[in-house]
């Protein structure tokens, strides 16, 4: 058995306006704040002696390497990002950024935002595009039907309302 893992597909580069000030924020908060606050624990634990057994500062260490790790992936991220400012031209179907409104088999509504996969959150209603129901719903309008399959599961779907927001 091998430790072969197929490379993921890289998501999507889109993302709205909000959700790429929230990743500028996290990297603005994790570099000017908590890493400054990291380093002086780490060089204070140092101060004490023998590092070998010296727990705050292999802690320190190992959260100082987590942040700069995900500092690098921030900062790459936010280059190849492409930030939507625009709504798209035909507003009666389902696009990037739009709010629709689905229907299931037992008639609960469901209302979700598309976004980009950077920025998706479930419990608000957060969509990211690249998700199989998302994909399903892009170009969709107001009353087509979508069947979403997964794992031997299909769950029929009727788009109800489709609005956009100003960026």
């Amino acid at each position: 058995m091998s430790r072969y893992r197929p490379p993921r597909k890289p998501g999507s580069f889109y993302i709205t306006p909000e959700g790429y000030a929230k990743l500028k924020d996290e990297l603005d908060y994790l570099w000017r704040t908590q890493r400054p606050q990291v380093t002086q624990a780490v060089s204070e634990a140092a101060a004490l002696g023998d590092r070998s057994e010296n727990a705050e500062y292999i802690y320190g260490k190992k959260l100082l390497r987590q942040i700069d790790s995900r500092v690098r992936f921030l900062r790459k991220r936010l280059d190849q990002l492409t930030v939507v400012t625009t709504l798209p031209e035909d507003t009666s179907r389902v696009y990037f950024g739009a709010r629709v409104t689905v229907e299931d088999e037992d008639g609960v509504e469901t209302t979700w935002r598309i976004v980009g996969p950077d920025e998706f959150d479930l419990k608000d209603g957060l969509l990211s595009m690249d998700s199989p129901l998302a994909c399903a719903l892009m170009g969709k309008t107001i009353d087509d039907e979508i069947v979403i399959r997964v794992e031997n599961k299909e769950t029929f779907y009727c788009v109800t309302q489709i609005s956009y927001q100003e960026f």
